[in-house]
């Protein structure tokens, strides 16, 4: 049989279509053709799974081979011939797993090529969905390319082996091998390349050494020493801005305009800590990872009065449908954060009065962990949506740039800044085509928070304009820690 014949053969078997190979073995050189075919258009398609510079990783590419050497061994105890018969020559035997390993690495094609097909346009951006944000529906879809796969070496088995014992022991094996895959051969093939992409830009990168752990120690001991103390009789405002995504510029404009905010505009100068990960900041700010989250709390506490005071709490990154905060800063390891996370960490603070916003896509997975009778609550989308305007060239996230940035530099109410800037992102969402419907951003107003966040309203407005408005003060960092 021609090599082109052995192609079109395997490619019908990838379909479930009977293969006619008639009992034919394939030539050496055939086997040998048609394996470093299929290795290298699955190489090729599998590097469409990421976007920008990326490497290859033999040795998690040569991982996933041992299904090779498993198919083999099963196709020599349960094939010992095309036709059945346990007595024919080893040569036979021979021939009749060859023919049935090279129709089973070409009818994995059908699949491996439909499911790249599909998942590239979605990796590199060309199509814009939040389809496979989700994980259950993405490893849905996964399962279903993978039980075609194993179905059409299943039938190919049956095809040359029939209806025997052994048939089913070599399905069984198939079925468990590619589930053992899934669950402990997890490394991709293809790994992001970040020093070829530090190259390609002139982005700042984070280079750990022990001097920038010394240095951030030292910052940390600033910061925290810079947080001004409560003032007996009147209820000050702390703020707590958290953005630990440090891949896309964003969200370090957004934390820094909300600090501003915060301190320009609720009289809270020296009151705001600014956790942030990006490497231009690693001298300047800390960093934004979940133990540093808990510690600021705890440090915050200890200089409020935490029955009276207000603590607002804003974070800005990624969100998943799992409800949990993207966190990021390589090569610095760093763990997302989830509801429960910050909410154990202000229950064991003990302050009482807090106002928390998060911007995030499913943020609204965050309120029901968060809301309490004395909680204010907001979210940039519900808990089945994402949120716009965290992309690369997004100056601020839709949410932070209509509540913080527009509304609360009107007003110091933030249920009326909320009430406000929803329309104002439903609307750019739709100049924006965003595809997966309107965000819904959420609000949780405790009955306990309201009275406390009124009488704060008064005591704002009735300060002169020189102190309400005119100190652009930064947030808590290097040079501000250094202030006695």
């Amino acid at each position: 049989m021609t090599l082109r014949r052995w192609v079109v053969e395997g490619l019908r078997a990838g379909v479930f279509l009977k293969p006619r190979v008639a009992g034919h073995p394939p030539a050496p050189s055939q086997i040998l053709f048609l394996t470093a075919l299929v290795l290298a258009l699955e190489l090729a398609m599998s590097r469409l799974e990421l976007a920008g510079p990326a490497r290859l990783d033999v040795q998690a590419w040569l991982s996933g081979w041992w299904t090779a050497g498993v198919f083999l061994g099963l196709a020599w105890w349960a094939l010992p011939a095309p036709h059945a018969d346990p007595d024919v020559p080893a040569g036979e035997r021979t021939m009749g797993v060859a023919a049935c390993f090279v129709l089973w690495l070409v009818s994995s094609l059908p699949a491996t090529l439909t499911y790249q097909g599909v998942i590239a346009p979605f990796a590199q951006g060309w199509v814009k969905s939040p389809v496979f944000s989700s994980a259950w529906l993405y490893w849905g879809f996964y399962g279903v390319f993978a039980a075609w796969g194993v179905g059409t070496a299943a039938v190919l088995v049956w095809r040359f082996a029939g209806r025997t014992w052994r048939t089913a022991v070599f399905v069984s094996a198939l079925v468990a091998s590619t589930g053992l895959m899934a669950w402990q051969f997890e490394a991709r093939t293809w790994q992001q390349d970040y020093a070829a992409r530090g190259g390609a830009d002139d982005r700042p990168r984070l280079h750990l050494s022990q001097q920038t752990f010394e240095e951030q120690q030292a910052l940390w001991e600033k910061t925290m020493a810079a947080i001004a103390r409560e003032r007996p009789g009147v209820t000050d405002v702390y703020g707590l801005v958290f953005a630990p995504y440090a891949a896309e510029d964003v969200f370090l404009r957004e934390s820094t305009m909300v600090s501003r905010v915060l301190a320009e505009r609720f009289d809270a100068e020296g009151r705001v800590v600014q956790l942030v990960n990006h490497a231009s900041t690693t001298q300047t700010h800390l960093w934004a990872t979940g133990l540093n989250l808990e510690r600021a709390i705890d440090a915050i506490a200890q200089r409020m009065d935490r029955n009276n005071d207000l603590l607002v709490v804003y974070m800005t990154s990624h969100g998943a449908s799992d409800f949990k905060l993207a966190a990021s800063h390589w090569p610095l390891e760093v763990p997302p954060v989830t509801p429960d996370e910050l909410r154990e960490a202000l229950e064991r603070s003990g302050i009482r009065h807090r106002v928390i916003a998060i911007s995030a896509c499913y943020s609204g997975g965050w309120a029901d962990a968060l809301a309490g009778d004395n909680t204010l609550v907001m979210t940039a989308a519900d808990a089945t949506h994402t949120s716009y305007g965290c992309g690369r060239r997004s100056e601020l996230t839709f949410f932070g740039r209509a509540l913080f940035d527009e509304q609360l530099r009107k007003t110091h109410s933030f249920e009326q800044a909320f009430a406000r800037a929803v329309p104002l992102i439903k609307q750019r969402e739709i100049d924006a085509g965003k595809e997966d419907g309107f965000s819904n951003p959420q609000i949780r107003v405790g009955a306990g928070i309201a009275p406390v966040l009124r009488s704060l309203e008064r005591r704002l407005d009735a300060l002169p304009p020189a102190a309400d408005a005119g100190k652009a003060t930064a947030p808590l960092s290097a040079a501000s820690a250094a202030r006695p």
